[in-house]
């Protein structure tokens, strides 16, 4: 008897879609009368924060539960550069993180998103430890930013900006790793390495 191939709506998609949800939520509460008060940013990092613990949570039970499926690889990634992307966009627009910043890391993952979907003809391209720090940097980052530091200690501001030039940095660094990886791969596959992109 063949074993029953797991649900698309597993318990691990389902948490990686009320991921996606929540991003406008966190929007509306970030952008609220203006984007500075107390109680708005309050509101816009505990979501933030919920959701993007929630990203290990899906994780843990698709393995748990042996339902890795192909809709869910595709749903985590989407739902994590839209968490961290509308974050860093939002933060922005309201003048509390560089233009800089959010640049330089949004062209990177749209290019090393770019560069995984080329390389699935090939391999499919784990995320590495570098990326997943990238990742728990990004967010310890963004929580500290999201908070109303106009009414918190000077620190606080001090230590969001440490954090998040370490991500900012991790970010790049992984990024030039995954390309590095990429070209690797293609010359063991004897392709050129313009070919195709």
């Amino acid at each position: 008897m063949v074993a029953d191939a797991p649900s698309a709506w597993n318990p691990a998609n389902v948490v990686t879609v009320l991921r996606i949800a929540v991003v406008p939520f966190f929007a509306v509460a970030l952008l609220a009368d203006g984007g500075h008060t107390v109680g708005g940013r309050l509101l816009a990092t505990a979501l933030f924060v919920v959701a993007a613990a929630s990203d290990r949570l899906d994780g843990w039970l698709a393995r748990r539960s042996g339902q890795v499926t192909d809709l869910g690889k595709m749903l985590d990634p989407i739902a994590d550069k839209l968490l961290i992307g509308a974050a860093l966009v939002l933060l922005s627009w309201l003048g509390d993180l560089w233009w800089a910043v959010t640049v330089l890391v949004l062209v990177r993952e749209l290019g090393i998103t770019v560069m995984r979907f080329f390389l699935l003809r090939y391999v499919v391209l784990p995320a590495s430890r570098g990326g997943k720090l990238k990742t728990v940097l990004q967010s310890v980052a963004l929580s500290l930013y999201l908070l109303p530091l106009d009414h918190l200690p000077a620190f606080v501001g001090v230590v969001a900006a440490v954090v998040m030039a370490a991500a900012v940095a991790v970010t790049l660094v992984t990024g030039a790793d995954y390309v590095r990886t990429a070209v690797r791969i293609r010359r063991a596959a004897g392709v050129p390495p313009t070919a195709g992109l």
